[in-house]
């Protein structure tokens, strides 16, 4: 039995976008509860997070993006000091308090000591359970809940730091991972594949992407079993062809029939099935080298069930 990482900080906590919000706090206590009650957490290696620093976070975007961000949370510092608001928002659906930059530092840190500990063989794999999420922050933008893109920042570390030609980005969360593309598009050293909701928030994924993406837009309440089909069939034959020597995981739950957020229907078990392809590729060309980052899942409990599952996958438990 290998050696499974998880990867999670209490700075993750203070990110808040309101009481009435689904990306809220209690996803990690909802994850952190079933794996302590199942036992799962005591097979886990738990390993510090530092703060992704600025030539970290700059190899996926612009340092005008950062210098945004960084504004915006001294402003809010000031105007709390102040009295005044205690969020900035970005769009109808994100915005951030004082304490969203210092999370979004801590998430991206989190892929980058994963991705070291991975590739020093410290660990055989790894789940980061932070937030706030990823995949939607974009090179010059923050949207769709996200601020930094911690999926894109770990695979550009990976490449840039420790070498590899070759790394592979797999998202299965409901919601296309665009702000991921934005980033990898073009880049031979990465192939991304996903597989979301259409049409559906952000609405992409579907006009001419580059050849580096393999993106599968399945309509409302499309069945576990037909995803299964379509990962086996479409994503399968890419990822054996170009063998990744890494893989990232874009670890979304909203893809789950009891998440509001979505309407597709999938169950813990098609996650955990999917992991397992994920981990066969990994295994064959990789050396088992995974980084999966919490991404979506709002329904707290089938959230808390899909970690489990996805979890129980990676440390073959």
């Amino acid at each position: 039995m290998g050696k499974t990482g998880y990867f999670t900080h209490r700075d993750c906590w203070k990110h808040d976008m309101g009481s009435y919000h689904p990306e809220c706090p209690a996803r990690l206590d909802a994850i952190e509860d079933r794996l302590l009650v199942t036992g799962v957490g005591d097979a886990l290696e738990r390993i510090d997070v530092p703060l992704a620093t600025l030539p970290q976070i700059t190899r996926a975007h612009s340092a005008a993006h950062l210098e945004h961000l960084e504004a915006l949370s001294q402003r809010l510092v000031d105007d709390v000091a102040a009295g005044g608001p205690d969020h900035a928002q970005i769009d109808p659906d994100t915005s951030l308090n004082r304490f969203t930059l210092l999370a979004a530092r801590r998430a991206a840190g989190a892929a980058i000591a994963a991705t070291d500990a991975v590739m020093a063989g410290q660990i055989d794999n790894a789940f980061c359970a932070v937030r706030p999420p990823g995949h939607h922050a974009c090179r010059e933008q923050a949207m769709g809940f996200c601020f930094l893109n911690n999926i894109a920042i770990a695979a550009r570390h990976a490449i840039e730091v420790h070498g590899l030609e070759r790394v592979a980005v797999c998202d299965f969360d409901v919601h296309h991972g665009n702000g991921t593309e934005d980033i990898l598009s073009n880049d031979p050293r990465v192939l991304m594949v996903g597989i979301f909701q259409h049409p559906f928030y952000p609405f992409s994924g579907t006009e001419h992407p580059a050849a580096n993406m393999l993106n599968l837009p399945v309509p409302a309440y499309t069945k576990g079993m037909d995803v299964r089909e379509l990962i086996e069939a479409c994503w399968m034959p890419r990822l054996e062809e170009f063998k990744p020597q890494m893989v990232f995981i874009s670890a979304g739950f909203d893809a789950h029939r009891d998440d509001d957020l979505g309407q597709l229907r999938l169950n813990d078990q098609d996650f955990a099935w999917i992991t397992g392809r994920l981990v066969d590729v990994a295994r064959r060309h990789a050396g088992g080298r995974i980084v999966s980052m919490l991404e979506g899942g709002y329904n707290l409990d089938a959230l808390a069930q899909s970690v489990e599952a996805h979890v129980r996958v990676l440390a073959d438990l």
